[in-house]
């Protein structure tokens, strides 16, 4: 693509230089530049892209993007703008020709249950027809292609990018998990959403947004926006959570609700759960449904909800989201239970908020006969003041804790440990020692730093009346200590221990 062609994108910029230019790639990591290419610098979380303008042009960088220049960087051309991240977002959207356009797309924000309602919106397409494709978490995938996600939502840059490749593939519907850090920094701020999803918001992420409050006004960039694009959106608002109210309030678009409460849009009664999943009557305004599902506990008819919602306001006939709900066997390390050889009942959840592991004991606690078991730790370089929290939830909620390490990145895992252990002793519960843990009849917190070691005590603590949850990794299958990764699957790990190797 031309330069100036380019550059139509931009509503506000200078230019020295030629707009006849050929573009081959646009980039904003200077280490992958090659010839041809236009390079963006951004002020990142940590580094400063400004700093790399002279590595890119030696690399091949025929035109670059900057609110700065301080130097003339030979012959590249320059174009200055006043916010290069969000002058990122707009040449990519060009550059890809506009590929949200050519599919519907769905976000999904909010502090928990974002991934949940992702699978289930991606299974209720494809039992509608519909050829969707997902961009979250665990993953970003397409009809079995898939690759590994490091962020949430990706780079402006790269989302422009996945949709088309999705789009020119085949894809019908985009399902996007929109993360706050993404909001913040304007990386959705060219996707014309056609549905927003609001699933909760609770304390997260504090070491980036620094107040609750910030928190909460990056989710609802989502949802201020909404009626931007070439069709007026449709927001999802769960009103069960307290938040939902303010983000009805300033939404210009239609609102759906949902919750358990019989006078919103969505809501379902005949509720009942069990180890093997729940079952209940969905009512909507296109009549009501039963459901069957396999996914574990009244946490999960939120997102359930939440998906039929989004749906329906798409157009897909309540039968097939029927059958899309009872057609989606798991979620990966989202109230995953785990098969091992003791045929102990075993849990897997990403957990690693207060409100997140609150609710997964809620909807555990019910279906437990004998004691439940927590283990959980907390990642290092991340909001702290959680740690004494989540202690405290733990504690008020298990019958025995083991505090053990999540990722502990730069942190020294036992300062960690200790911090949680001040909220576990705040609960009231007593330490314990290993040498009596098999026989713990009353409540008690352990500690044991070493998660394979721990997550091995747990399962020699536990009998078949117990319930064991492992919470805080869910899907991730590595370890981040000091500046490396270790290969790390809480799931392998159970299976591991129960089988006595």
């Amino acid at each position: 693509m031309k330069l100036g062609q380019l550059l139509e994108g931009l509503p506000d910029y200078d230019l020295d230089g030629d707009i006849g230019l050929e573009i081959k790639r646009l980039c904003y990591d200077s280490r992958r530049i090659q010839q041809g290419d236009l390079f963006v610098a951004i002020k990142g979380y940590s580094q400063n892209g400004h700093e790399f303008l002279n590595d890119a042009v030696r690399k091949g960088a025929v035109a670059l993007v900057a609110e700065e220049f301080r130097e003339s960087y030979g012959e590249a051309s320059k174009i200055l703008v006043p916010d290069s991240r969000g002058a990122l977002s707009k040449l990519a959207a060009r550059f890809y020709e506009n590929p949200c356009d050519e599919v519907e797309l769905i976000g999904i924000t909010g502090t928990n249950g974002k991934t949940t309602t992702s699978y289930i919106l991606e299974s209720i397409f494809s039992a509608a027809g519909a050829r969707p494709g997902v961009i979250g978490t665990i993953n970003s995938r397409f009809e079995g292609k898939s690759r590994l996600s490091p962020v949430t939502t990706p780079e402006s840059l790269d989302l422009m990018r996945l949709i088309r490749e999705m789009k020119d593939e085949g894809a019908t519907h985009v399902v996007m998990e929109v993360s706050s850090h993404a909001l913040d920094q304007g990386r959705t701020a060219d996707c014309p959403f056609r549905v927003a999803v609001f699933t909760n918001f609770t304390r997260d992420h504090l070491d980036y947004h620094n107040s609750m409050e910030k928190y909460f006004n990056a989710k609802a960039c989502l949802f201020r926006v909404l009626k931007k694009g070439r069709r007026k959106g449709v927001a999802v608002i769960n009103m069960d959570d307290p938040r939902g109210k303010e983000l009805a309030s300033i939404c210009s678009a239609e609102v759906l609700t949902y919750g358990l409460d019989r006078k919103l849009d969505f809501s379902a009664d005949s509720i009942s759960t069990d180890k093997t999943g729940l079952k209940a009557r969905l009512i909507t305004p296109a009549g009501k449904a039963e459901i069957t599902s396999s996914l574990i506990g009244r946490i999960n008819l939120y997102n359930i909800l939440a998906a039929t919602a989004a749906s329906l306001s798409l157009g897909i006939d309540l039968d097939r989201i029927v059958e899309g709900i009872k057609r989606l066997k798991a979620v990966p390390g989202r109230m995953e239970l785990v098969k091992n050889r003791k045929d102990l009942t075993v849990v897997v959840d990403y957990a690693h908020t207060p409100d997140a592991l609150l609710k997964a004991q809620e909807t555990l606690r019910p279906l437990t006969e004998g004691r439940l078991i927590t283990l959980f730790g907390c990642g290092g370089d991340r909001d702290k003041g959680k740690r004494y929290e989540m202690g405290i939830c733990a504690g008020k909620n298990s019958d025995i804790v083991i505090i053990t390490s999540d990722n502990p990145r730069n942190e020294d895992p036992e300062s960690i440990v200790r911090q949680i252990e001040e909220g576990v002793q705040s609960s009231g519960l007593a330490k314990a020692e290993w040498s009596i843990c098999i026989g713990a009849e009353k409540p008690a917190y352990f500690i044991e730093v070493d998660r394979h070691k721990a997550i091995e005590k747990a399962i020699s603590m536990a009998n078949k009346k117990d319930l064991v949850l492992i919470a805080g990794k869910g899907h991730e299958d590595y370890q981040i200590i000091g500046p490396g990764k270790r290969f790390f699957d809480d799931r392998k790990e159970v299976v591991r221990a129960a089988e006595g190797n």
